[in-house]
């Protein structure tokens, strides 16, 4: 017996989409490379969304090199609209869409605490003098002192009024519309006081 295909000449076991459509499968079957006997759920879940003879006509269409890759669109495609039936693909982009805008916005608070930490660093500095050789000025943030109340992690002194939003959003390529996002983002998670 010899393999033809992936499968054995013969005794050859019908391709999952042959199986699921209770027919025989052929030697040149459309279906047999792409969805083999041992993977049914793969094209039960393809025939479910887009149906066998749409499959067939869009394989057919294909030079044989792009088969492999519209097959694996398809199967993805088909797999997202049984998860969700309503968005499909749509609704998993749209949540890492949401993902990224939420790490961005946790970038950008990050990244303006380490400018203000740097600021006020360098004002204490200016303030207790470079030349001074007591242990406080030793290269590293200055030590709060036990009696001081500690300041949330969060908290930037920053303070925006309403025609600063309305100048910053009005103009989008000085980096404005992401300032308002994070004024907005503290906003929301309640780190403005």
């Amino acid at each position: 017996m010899k393999e033809n295909g992936g499968r054995k000449q013969g005794a050859a076991s019908p391709c999952a989409a042959c199986k699921l459509l209770r027919r025989r499968c052929p030697h040149d079957c459309v279906f047999a490379p792409y969805f083999p006997a041992d993977e049914p759920h793969k094209f039960a879940n393809v025939h479910k969304v887009f149906g066998a003879s749409n499959v067939n006509k869009m394989l057919q269409e294909l030079p044989v090199h792009q088969r492999g890759d519209a097959v694996s669109s398809m199967v993805y495609e088909a797999n997202a609209r049984i998860r969700d039936p309503v968005y499909g693909c749509v609704g998993a982009i749209s949540s890492l869409q949401q993902q990224i805008d939420t790490l961005q916005t946790q970038l950008a608070l990050a990244q303006a605490e380490v400018v203000h930490l740097r600021v006020r660093q360098n004002a204490s500095i200016s303030h207790h003098g470079f030349g001074s050789t007591s242990p406080t000025n030793s290269g590293s943030p200055p030590s709060k002192h036990v009696g001081s109340q500690a300041k949330p992690i969060f908290d930037m002194d920053m303070i925006v009024d309403q025609a600063s939003l309305e100048k910053m959003g009005g103009d989008r390529s000085s980096g404005g519309a992401a300032e308002v996002r994070v004024a907005a983002s503290r906003l929301e998670m309640g780190l403005d006081h």
